[in-house]
Parts: structure tokens; sequence; C-alpha cells
């Protein structure tokens, strides 16, 4: 087995985990559910991949991921930092009294369960009492049943911290909370601020460690997913951890997704500020790009707006929203991670084109010996083979996730990782992995342009849809995730009460269509630190940089732009 182990650290990229890891459980619960579609039966996927079996103390054997994710103090909102599971209710008081005098006790009240939440722990206290009593309780809770369009409601006007729609189980390595750091959230927001506060620290050793306890619990360990909210202060912590796994896992490879939430896209009111979200910026891909072998830049200015939109409804305000339609993406993406390789005993029909995260990065790197930066792209929901919306088709319904890059860009050199998942065919049903395979290759044989090459996976498993998912689909979107003719009369979004299920389809790819976003970083390196007179020559310099740093950030950054430059020159001289 070729184990995965995640990171996520920053609040967004925490929102995005959240969503992540309870599209596992909604997979895992169906598989057991026996009136589920036979498809989540067959799902041709090893989820050992991304979970770790364990024990309590108690002896209860648990299935929890395999996942070390970092965020600031009190973001866990209602939950523990050792979970639910291992959680044994320990006093904060102690019997060891070494102070004569009076005695003081401030506790600050724990924040109240919503009603999500609520209704699962009572589900689990419920089949606690059961289990134990031997009787079938009958499913009901100990207040009364919690009707889930209620839950729904609680969830889409209340969400605050990304625990409270997160219904899965965490082991006790894996919640870490920046202990001691007292900063304001919206002040945490540039390398230099997140520099300084955790110089003075030992967080990136801590976090570290944790990581280890997952790591050496692996047999064959495939590589690190991580997911890092960079638009802030998270991001010199990641560089942290990212030169520690360099150290320790020389031959593990990392695939970074720098994740961004609505708001950080809001343009700075002074020219100081816009000086120095430029550098932040430039400083913070120049580090994180040197030190993982493919990093994804993830989050548009405006989602809601976007062409990748087209059939949902999400409100650009609430990172509710918004990191439910990146997480569904990254789910896709990790497929193929974890799909059963072809052998004597697999069986192809569910599933194909396994591929471990070191063969992807060999696949969209070509030739390149560098770090790769690569574009992320979604059609969400993927249409049907077949149908009104075969006029565009699902390969020209991918619609890019990564901000800042060139559109219809013609590049002739582009390698791209693919996979499509859930895909429906005529009548609706489910296609198999041979008619995903030939409309995909029909699509780019009869394209204008093709990449150069175009790794294919495929499976027949679609994205279940759980039921602390939003209310982000548009009333053009089925039960199915079908699109359809004629909109559906009533509220113009839907969630999971709605949806069950939808096809997805989802890309990676190294284009010169990225250029922009790496011209952009350059640019703003040179113009705001490096020239002389540079209005924010000062400000990094008390970031703690010096300008022979930024120079050789800069030569990175060339040497990324000019492999790229290259290969769109190759594709002019094509045309």
């Amino acid at each position: 087995m070729r184990e995965l182990v995640t990171l996520q650290v920053g609040s967004f990229a925490n929102f995005v985990g959240s969503h992540f890891w309870n599209f596992q459980d909604e997979l895992l619960g169906l598989a057991e559910d026996p009136n589920s579609d036979p498809v989540f039966k067959n799902q041709s996927l090893n989820m050992d991949v991304l979970y770790r079996s364990g024990e309590t103390h108690q002896g209860t054997v648990t299935y929890t991921p395999r996942l070390v994710s970092v965020d600031l103090q009190g973001s866990l909102g209602s939950m523990s930092t050792r979970g639910t599971l291992y959680d044994e209710n320990s006093s904060a008081s102690s019997n060891i009294y070494t102070w004569g005098g009076n005695v003081t006790t401030q506790v600050a009240e724990p924040h109240k369960k919503n009603l999500f939440l609520q209704s699962l722990y009572e589900e689990e206290q419920v089949n606690l009492l059961t289990l134990g009593n031997g009787v079938n309780a009958g499913g009901k809770s100990c207040r009364g049943e919690i009707h889930d369009s209620d839950k729904v409601e609680s969830l889409e006007n209340g969400v605050q911290y990304w625990t409270d729609f997160s219904k899965v189980h965490y082991h006790p390595q894996s919640l870490y909370e920046l202990s001691g750091l007292w900063v304001d959230p919206q002040k945490f927001d540039n390398y230099g601020i997140g520099r300084e506060s955790l110089s003075a620290g030992l967080q990136g050793e801590e976090v570290s460690e944790r990581l280890r306890f997952f790591v050496e619990e692996c047999d064959h360990i495939q590589g690190f997913q991580f997911i890092v909210d960079d638009s802030g202060g998270f991001s010199p912590l990641a560089v942290d951890v990212l030169e520690s796994i360099a150290d320790e896992y020389t031959n593990a490879p990392v695939l970074l997704y720098a994740v961004r939430g609505p708001g950080s896209s809001m343009d700075p009111r002074s020219q100081k500020q816009r000086v120095s979200r430029k550098l932040h910026d430039a400083v913070s891909f120049s580090k994180l790009s040197s030190l993982c072998k493919l990093i994804v830049p993830v989050g548009l200015p405006s989602l809601s707006t976007s062409k990748a939109s087209r059939f949902l409804s999400i409100n650009d305000k609430k990172p509710y929203h918004c990191s439910a339609a990146y997480a569904a993406t990254l789910h896709s993406i990790s497929l193929p991670f974890r799909m059963e390789p072809l052998g004597p005993t697999a069986d192809s029909s569910y599933a194909s084109g396994a591929v471990t995260i070191s063969e992807v990065v060999q696949i969209l790197a070509g030739q390149a010996r560098q770090n790769m930066v690569a574009i992320l792209d979604a059609a969400m929901p993927s249409p049907s083979l077949t149908g009104n919306w075969v006029g565009q088709n699902l390969t020209g319904n991918l619609q890019p996730l990564t901000p800042e890059i060139a559109e219809d860009v013609e590049d002739l050199q582009s390698l791209e990782s693919m996979i499509v998942h859930g895909a429906l065919g005529s009548g609706g049903h489910r296609a198999s992995i041979s008619e995903v395979k030939d409309t995909v290759h029909a699509a780019y044989e009869h394209g204008i342009t093709r990449p150069m090459f175009c790794h294919l996976s495929v499976a027949q498993c679609p994205l279940p849809i759980p039921l602390p998912f939003p209310s982000i689909f548009g009333n053009l979107v089925g039960q199915h995730g079908e699109l359809l003719s004629t909109p559906i009369v009533g509220s113009p979004s839907r969630g999971s009460l709605d949806i069950h299920s939808i096809p997805m389809a989802a890309r990676l790819r190294s284009s010169s269509a990225i250029l922009p976003f790496l011209e952009n970083r350059l640019g703003s390196l040179r113009s705001c630190g490096i020239a002389r007179g540079a209005p924010g020559a000062e400000l990094v310099r008390n970031w703690g940089f010096a300008k022979d740093e930024l120079e050789d950030m800069g030569e990175m950054l060339s040497k990324m732009i000019a492999t790229l430059g290259l290969r769109s020159e190759m594709s002019s001289d094509s045309d």
C-alpha cells in the first residue's frame, strides 16, 4: 500500500479540509449501507491510503484520517484538540497543591454545538446505548428527532468554524492549535507577521513531531498532500514544515495546494497595504514552491462570477461555500492516488488509471527537472457524455480554479493529468469506463488544440453529497447531478436534501497559461522589494530577508518563466 499523509495549515485550508474529509466519511458510510447505490460498494478505492486503524484505551477500534491540522488558538469551536473518540474528559484541575493562598479559577464558556453537531452527538449516544443494551433504539435521539432541514438551515446561517460542519472523528495527534499566539486573525495577513509571531516558539518542531507520528506508521508512504492557506501568516510555518519534510523524507514528494479564501482578494485600502500584499504574494509563493515537487494555486477572486460556477449558486462571502467547491475538486484529484492498481485480481470495470503523486509529478514535469506549478481545472458537475450539453463537451466544461491565468492559450506543449468520475451517459445511466475514455479521446482528437500528453483516470463512483454540504447547486442540477434543460421551480440554490451525488471532472495541467501568475509575482518582487528606491525594501528587510535572498527568489521565478516561455515559443513555431 502507498499511504498519503495530509496536512492542513491555516483557516481556509481547514475549511477545505473539513469538506474533503466529509466526502471520505460519506464514501465509507455508503459502502456499508445496504440500501445505497451499488456503485458506492464497488469503488475500487483503498481508503487505507488516507486513513489509519487504531484503538482507544477502552479498546474501541478507530479509523481516523492520517492528518495534521494547524490553526490559530480558538479555531476549533466546540471541538476539543483531542478530537472526540479519544476525549477522556480529563479535568483541568489537579490534586497536587503547591500554593497555600486563595485560588481563583476563570473558565471561558465552551462554544455551543449547532443543531448538526448536536444531532451527531445524540446519534452516537443512541448507538452506544443500543450496543450496550443489545436492543434497537430505533434511531430516535434523546431529545426528539432533529429534522435534516433544520440542520441544513443552521449550517447555512451559522457556520463560524470549520469544525461546525465536520462529521469526522480525528486522532488526538491531528488537531494542533498555535497556543500562546495571541494575534488578531485579520492582522495575521502577511509573511512578516507570521515569521515574527512564530520565531520565538517551537511550533514548527511540534507540528513535525505530530507528522512523524503518522509517517512512521506507514509501510510505503507515497507522499504528502499539503493544503495551506498561503494568504497570510501561515506561510512561514508551512515553509518550516516543508523544510523538515525535505530533510527527513527525501524521497516522499509533496503535492501542495496553496488555497485562498474569498476575503483574501479584496483590494487593500492604502498604498502601504498594497505593497505589503504584493510582496507577501511573491515571497510566499517563492518559498513554498521551492520546497515541494508540485504547487497548485487555488482560489479565484470571485468564485461566484467565474465560469467554474456556471451551475452553482455560491456566496463569495461565505468560506463555507467556496471551500466546498475547492474541496470537491481536491477530492477528485486525489482519487487516482488511492485507486486499486490494475493487476490479476483488480476489477477494471469500476476504476482505471491509478497513479501515485510521484507519477503525476513526472507526467506534468515532462523533461524538466525543476519544481512544478500547475493549474487546477474543474467541471462541477461535469456534463453527461450525451444530451443537451454535448455542444460543450466534457473537456470544454473544465474551468480554472487557479487565479491570474491566461485564457484560451494554445499551448501544444502542455501536459495534463485528468480524472473523470461518476460520468452519466445516455438516459442518465452511469457511463462505463470505456465510454468515458472514448469520449475524452474523441474530444481531444477533434479539438482545435490538444495537449502534448494527457493521462486519464476514470472511476464510476460519483462525488457523494453529505448532509453538511452547503446549498450551492443551481436549479439546473438534478438529483444525481444531471444537467437539466429547464430550471427547477423554487429556490435558486439546492443542497444535500435535493442532490445525492454529482459527476465530476478535474484536471491538473502544466501550461504556459500560468505565465501571468508567475510574471505578476516576479514583477512585484522586483518593483516593490529589489529595485533601487523600492517602496517595500525596508518592509521586506523587517520581515528578515536580505536583498540577496530576494534576488535568489527572483532568479528562481525567472527560471520557471523562462522554461514555460520556451515551451510557449515552441507551440507558436508549431502553428
